[in-house]
């Protein structure tokens, strides 16, 4: 996997030099933003490792809100890693934010949802960054940085219990020789009895298991050169899908009951190196990335306690990465920067769907026989269900060349970027079923009919993606303006193909009566979407008033215009699926604020975040929803959180902690006719940290108040479905730092 960036390090670097480390390099830092992220001309919120373990935030969703205008809600399970930043997001397929976790990129967004346990600090950057960092980063990006064995050595334990037999066990291990190589090993287990009980199936439905294994190695060379190697496996066992039916007529939410059990599973391998040379003038990388993804998702479609049909999804991907940069000291008056980008993609995909027999009368055959009513025929099948087959092999590749150049001209900073992106992905589909039928009870004979939708398509996509920005700098802050241009990628929609074979196997059972030849046409450029291009406008200031640094704020005012933005919509009827359906056109505007100050022994964080987000142009047949607010994202975001460290004796502790933090998101509108709608509401947590030498006591608590809210928007066959967010958790945790 590493042999290209390994030949092509071995040729440039068979010379050795004799200085170690250039003043201002980090190591550790990300080539493309540096080590003082929250001083770029973006917005950016960052949380570094104390506010992680102190306020027990165990995921990214745990992030909501501590990020202006970042929501990610906890619903489904760890597949459905939906992220909204300013009023964009996307619930399936392409998210609008990328991931990188040192440095490495995270190819598919079903990996999104991990633990965070052992994190040096999270970094998240909102407002388009394709320039920089190519598809799918239209919103942002989400940094993630694991704790360095160049920058803490020991052995780190912790235990951690709570309600629902929750627990959560670590075990990290941290060695370096002469500061010139260091190496980790992590371990992490979870397991859960879940929050959610289905009446249904008389159990909790949410419940499951969580493994992973991380190990890094990081290497100095006298050369002035830098290796960093990360491998994490990990594997997933769980339930989920807590959606429970909403009565419309009542405006009330029943409880969770569905017959068929829901689970996910997945196993991954995330391996990435990263190379960088030293120059005297300029730092050279390579980032070489391999992921290899296996999960399996079996869910009840329907969410009744009936027998309609029930869904598999499994995948398997694997998926490379190659990235060369170039970029100059930042302490140069002139600066630049230039990369290129490669990735493949190939995924293997079945999505059975098994229909029963609650399923068949109501979705099939009530139709056909009501087109039979007084004719003396009633059509019936031999089987109580049957099984529509979707099979899919969908490769993906891109190539991209980028570079930036600034400039500083007395207190101003002046950057230019420029990206071009090819992309292409092709899909081999082949759905088919069979079904036996008889068209009168007192007939004893089935005929068998075999219907199937077999092909393949291509969608690809080139894209110029600049970026510019101004920035005025002193000792007290910046004040900057940009603007960007962001890009989301197209694909297929994969779960229309079970409604299309549907209405082609009810065809071609009409015809099989009739003694008629098939004349039921469709292709798969229906599944096809466009690529979303945004255009980002964003004016913001960094301050730091204070020369002791107790202050710092941050507050910026945007604008996003979006083409062909990227829906998740329901096809109206008595579907079966959804569908990824481009919008006209839409616009957000909005504002964020985060500000941190400290008091002596009070640390205060507090954020809020504001998107008015609806279309301007959108037609889904005859309804159209111009001016209407955009689905599923917030409009405000507001978090506040105080860290007091309680004055104690050394005798009795190094620190004692005390963590209060709220946080509020809302309102939500979850369909695009705006007619259902989430309020505003706000949870409570807190934690109480005790440390002493080498040991550690935290209690904790999350959504104190129980606060009673929905996070997630559903609709199958006509009826709607809400999932709620997690009531009251509190646990105890213990760890040991050696």
């Amino acid at each position: 996997m590493c042999c290209l960036a390994l030949f092509l390090f071995s040729f440039l670097f068979g010379e050795q030099l004799d200085s170690v480390m250039l003043s201002g390099v980090d190591v550790v830092a990300s080539i493309k933003y540096g080590d003082d992220i929250e001083k770029g001309a973006y917005s950016s919120t960052s949380v570094g490792r104390v506010e992680i373990e102190n306020r027990h935030i165990s995921s990214v969703k745990e992030l909501t809100a501590i990020a202006p205008n970042f929501y990610q809600p906890d619903y489904g399970s760890r597949m459905t890693s939906s992220i909204y930043v300013r009023g964009f997001g996307s619930r399936i397929d392409q998210p609008v934010v990328g991931l990188t976790v040192d440095e490495v990129p995270v190819m598919n967004k079903n990996n999104y949802d991990a633990e965070l346990f052992d994190i040096s600090n999270v970094q998240i950057v909102r407002g388009a960054q394709s320039t920089m960092l190519g598809r799918n980063t239209v919103g942002g990006n989400i940094s993630i940085h694991t704790l360095s064995p160049l920058v803490f050595q020991g052995k780190r334990l912790s235990v951690e219990y709570g309600n629902e037999n929750s627990l959560r066990v670590k075990a990290s291990h941290y060695a370096s020789k002469n500061n010139k190589f260091g190496w980790s090993a992590n371990v992490f287990y979870s397991h859960s009895d879940g929050f959610f009980f289905n009446e249904a199936r008389n159990s909790n439905c949410d419940g499951g298991d969580n493994v992973a294994v991380r190990l890094r190695t990081q290497y100095l060379s006298s050369s002035r050169l830098s290796v960093d190697n990360t491998m994490v496996i990990g594997y997933v066992d769980e339930g989920g899908w807590a959606y429970g039916l909403y009565d419309d007529a009542a405006q009330m939410l029943n409880p969770v009951a569905y017959n068929d059990a829901c689970s996910y599973r997945r196993f991954n391998v995330n391996e990435g190196l990263v190379i960088k040379r030293f120059f005297d003038d300029f730092t050279f990388s390579s980032s070489t990335a391999y992921q290899y993804m296996h999960d399996r998702m079996r869910i009840d479609n329907d969410f009744l306690p009936f027998d309609y049909f029930s869904m598999g999804q499994y995948q398997k991907e694997h998926s490379f990465s190659q990235e060369f940069v170039a970029k100059s000291l930042e302490e140069k008056r002139l600066g630049w920067m230039a990369g290129a980008n490669i990735f493949y993609k190939d995924m293997d995909m079945d999505a059975p769907v098994l229909f029963k027999q609650y399923g068949i009368d109501k979705l099939i055959l009530s139709n056909m026989n009501g087109m039979l009513h007084g004719t003396g025929y009633n059509f019936g099948f031999r089987d109580s269900s049957f099984p529509i087959e979707d099979k899919f092999k969908i490769p993906t590749y891109g190539v991209a060349v980028y570079g930036e150049v600034g400039y500083e001209i007395g207190y101003f900073d002046i950057r230019g970027g420029l990206r071009l992106d090819y992309e292409r992905a092709t899909m081999d589909y082949n759905s088919y079923a069979a079904v036996s039928y008889k068209s009168k009870k007192e007939y004893t004979n089935y005929r068998t009919v075999n219907s199937s939708f077999v092909g393949n398509a291509s969608v690809e996509a080139i894209e110029v993606l600049p970026r510019f920005s101004v920035m005025y700098k002193r000792e007290w802050g910046n004040i900057y303006a940009s603007v960007s241009k962001g890009l989301k990628a197209g694909g297929f929609n994969t779960q229309l193909f079970s409604d299309i074979l549907r209405d082609k196997l009810a065809k071609d059972l009409w015809n099989d009566f009739q003694g008629t030849p098939s004349d039921y046409n469709s292709d798969a450029s229906v599944t096809e979407y466009d690529p979303e291009l945004t255009w980002n406008y964003e004016l913001g200031t960094h301050l730091s008033p204070f020369s002791d640094g107790r202050m710092q704020f941050s507050a910026s005012l945007f604008y996003i215009d979006c083409a062909n933005q990227q829906i998740t919509v329901f096809p109206k009827g008595l579907s079966t699926g959804r569908m990824m359906s481009n919008a006209g056109k839409s616009h957000s505007y909005g504002a964020e604020l985060s500000l941190k100050y400290i008091y002596g022994n009070v640390t205060l964080d507090a954020a809020y975040g504001y998107a008015h987000a609806v279309f301007d142009e959108y037609k889904s047949g005859k309804d159209d929803y111009a001016g209407k607010y955009i689905p599923l994202a917030p409009r405000e975001t507001m978090s506040a959180n105080v860290a007091y460290s309680i004055p104690a004796p050394r005798s009795f502790a190094n620190y004692l902690i005390l963590n209060v933090g709220w946080n509020g998101v809302g309102r939500i509108y979850w369909n695009e006719e705006n007619s259902l709608s989430q309020a505003f509401y706000a949870i409570w947590n807190a934690s109480l940290s005790w440390e002493k030498g080498h040991y550690g006591v935290s209690l904790w608590g999350k959504n104190l108040l129980n606060e009673d809210f929905k996070t997630f928007y559903f609709k199958s066959i006509g009826n709607n479905f809400f999932a709620k967010g997690k009531p009251l958790q509190f646990g105890v945790s213990l760890h040991l730092n050696l």
